[in-house]
């Protein structure tokens, strides 16, 4: 089946069939959509013809870049081979295994086993259940509740929304569910108190999760969930000795610690996984995005074997583990996963993007650290966050309803350059395929500074 050619009206028909994610409906009706048709590398291509260097990476995922004909080959000779079949009842494929050890190997040593699924939000659903299901195992029935942060993402599920600590996605829902108890967003920029030091805002972040399992019970509480950086919520990382201090908490209460590696896993910072940069030590980890660059849905969830252990021993006396969905461990999923790991490998991508990371953050820092209206960049790797400021010496950020970054956004894209608004923080993200040249560095880093200075001038 070949795709329509008269794509200016599948244009016009697009709002007359489909509800969009995390869009607004009316802007659809009123403007369209924004139809890309095409992509090679780190450019995508729009209905009307423009080349664009997409430096979000898809949504944090295309890690190693579009049109890649080792990723298309694999997903033609597998369907070829199996086209599906289910993993329920311990049916398997020869893929998933194989992914399986390879994942295991660059994962953190305490890591265990992997539990496949569709995408970052079920991965973290995943996770929630598990740590119930591990508690309650053990006797700990009560163990419910769930820690996250403010400003966290952890995806839009019901029970992921939940988590995730951005009050857009709650508006007109009846979310989050009672079972979510919220800490600060550990941005120490935004969240520090007049004549605090970093370490001083870390030993309080600490202070309050400890006196929140004081104050709920820490035999009520089962799982604490952290991005290694905070992504949509601002490319936000916690201080220095924050995530050692705050495992040690967690281990004296025996509440596991969930590390949500869906935008930070995969050589985003830098490292296979934020867990190994940052000293992190999960019990639980979730993955997807660069698992497969977005080529195939598909989602990765770790677990120790201690936790795996308590789960063999209750499977004893409760038999099937009753959780699972339709596509967990798909053959055409795993085969295309597999070689996108292998390319990350065999290509050094994940030094390539410490690397030209490293490049990105010095080139922003050279172009936008003095910049009246930038206070700040943030992130590791190619994951960067520019902080938006009204007033650069009182750190205020510009009101939400003057749209800054939504401007600054659109500015950079007529430029040819895409980057991600996050309005709630006024924050441009970063976060381009590991693939990207130098030189598109340099046109994203210089077409941002003319975007910004057109805005704010």
């Amino acid at each position: 089946m070949t795709v329509e050619t008269n794509l200016s009206d599948l244009c016009k028909r697009d709002a007359q069939v489909l509800l969009h994610p995390a869009s607004s409906v009316s802007a659809l009706l009123q403007h369209g959509p924004d139809m890309i048709v095409s992509a090679k590398d780190c450019h995508v291509t729009d209905v009307h013809g423009n080349q664009l260097l997409d430096a979000v990476g898809g949504l944090w995922c295309v890690n190693v870049g579009y049109g890649r004909q080792e990723l298309a080959q694999v997903m033609k000779e597998s369907t070829e081979q199996l086209a599906y079949y289910h993993t329920f009842s311990n049916a398997s494929n020869p893929w998933q295994v194989q992914l399986a050890e390879k994942l295991l190997q660059h994962a953190p040593n305490n890591m265990g086993k992997v539990f496949f699924g569709n995408s970052g939000s079920d991965a973290n659903d995943t996770l929630i259940k598990i740590a119930w299901h591990y508690h309650s195992l053990r006797g700990k029935h009560s163990k419910i509740k769930l820690i996250a942060r403010q400003q966290a993402y952890h995806g839009t599920s019901i029970s992921t929304a939940s988590l995730t600590g951005l009050g857009g996605f709650h508006k007109e829902f009846p979310l989050p569910l009672d079972f979510v108890l919220r800490v600060e967003c550990p941005h120490f920029y935004s969240r520090g108190q007049l004549g605090e030091t970093e370490t001083q805002f870390c030993d309080r972040l600490i202070d309050e999760v400890a006196q929140l399992i004081e104050r709920e019970g820490a035999d009520t509480i089962a799982a604490f969930f952290a991005e290694p950086i905070q992504a949509a919520g601002g490319i936000i990382e916690p201080p220095s000795g924050y995530y050692p201090k705050l495992k040690a908490l967690l281990t004296a209460n025996d509440i596991v610690l969930v590390a949500d590696e869906v935008v930070c896993g995969y050589g985003r910072i830098g490292a296979w996984f934020g867990s190994q940069l940052l000293d992190i030590e999960p019990d639980m980890m979730s993955t997807a995005k660069g698992l497969t660059s977005g080529y195939f849905p598909m989602s990765a969830a770790f677990m120790t074997d201690e936790i795996w252990q308590v789960m063999r021993e209750g499977s004893d006396r409760l038999g099937a583990f009753s959780h699972g969905y339709t596509y967990s461990g798909h053959p055409v999923g795993c085969a295309v996963a597999l070689a996108n790991v292998l390319l990350i490998e065999n290509e050094g991508l994940v030094e390539k993007a410490k690397d030209d990371g490293a490049y990105l953050h010095r080139r922003l820092h050279d172009e936008l650290g003095c910049h009246a209206h930038v206070g700040e960049i943030r992130g590791r790797g190619l994951l960067a966050g520019v902080q938006l400021v009204v007033d650069k010496t009182n750190r205020v950020l510009p009101d939400p309803a003057e749209k800054w970054p939504l401007k600054v956004s659109q500015a950079c894209r007529a430029l040819g350059v895409i980057v991600r608004p996050l309005p709630s923080v006024g924050t441009l993200a970063i976060s381009p395929p590991l693939t990207i040249t130098r030189q598109n560095i340099d046109q994203l880093v210089d077409n941002l500074k003319q975007a910004i200075d057109q805005v704010t001038g």
